[in-house]
C-alpha cells in the first residue's frame, strides 16, 4: 500500500501534473468571463434578431429562445478554444525561446587523424598511436 501512495505521489508531483492542474483552474476562470460576455452581450442581440415566438398553446416548444440559446453556446465554445489556442501557441513559443538560448557544451575530446582514436582536446600527442598532434 505504501508503494501504491510513492506511485501517487511521483505522479501526482510532476511538473506536467501541476501545469495541466494550473490550465484547468484558468481555463475554468476564463470560461466563466466568456459565459458572462454571453450572457450579457451576444444573447440579447441573438434575440432580438431572432424572430420571438408568437402566442402558442400552452405546452408548444417556442423555437426562438433555443435557438439563441443554443447559438450562444456555441459562440461561447468557440471563444473560449480560440482563446485557449493562443495561450498554449505562445506558451510553446516561451519553450522554443528557452531551447534556443541555450549553448551547446564545448567539446572535450577530439578524434586522432592517424588512427581515429578518441582523446582529450587538449592532447598533443596521440596516447594510442603516439602521432604529434597539430
Amino acid at each position: 500500500m505504501k508503494k501504491f501512495f510513492k506511485e501517487f505521489k511521483e505522479f501526482a508531483m510532476r511538473g506536467n501534473v501541476i501545469d495541466m492542474a494550473v490550465g484547468i483552474i484558468i481555463g475554468a476562470a476564463f470560461k466563466s468571463i466568456v459565459d458572462s460576455l454571453i450572457a450579457n452581450f451576444i444573447q440579447p442581440l441573438l434575440d432580438a434578431i431572432l424572430p420571438k415566438p408568437v402566442d402558442l398553446p400552452e405546452g408548444t416548444w417556442a423555437a426562438g429562445p433555443a435557438i439563441a440559446s443554443f447559438i450562444g453556446t456555441i459562440i461561447s465554445f468557440i471563444i473560449t478554444a480560440f482563446v485557449l489556442f493562443l495561450i498554449i501557441k505562445a506558451m510553446n513559443a516561451a519553450k522554443n525561446i528557452k531551447k534556443k538560448e541555450e549553448k551547446p557544451a564545448d567539446p572535450t575530446t577530439k578524434v586522432c587523424p592517424f588512427c581515429q582514436s578518441e582523446i582529450d582536446i587538449k592532447a598533443t600527442r596521440c596516447p594510442h598511436c603516439t602521432s604529434e598532434l597539430n
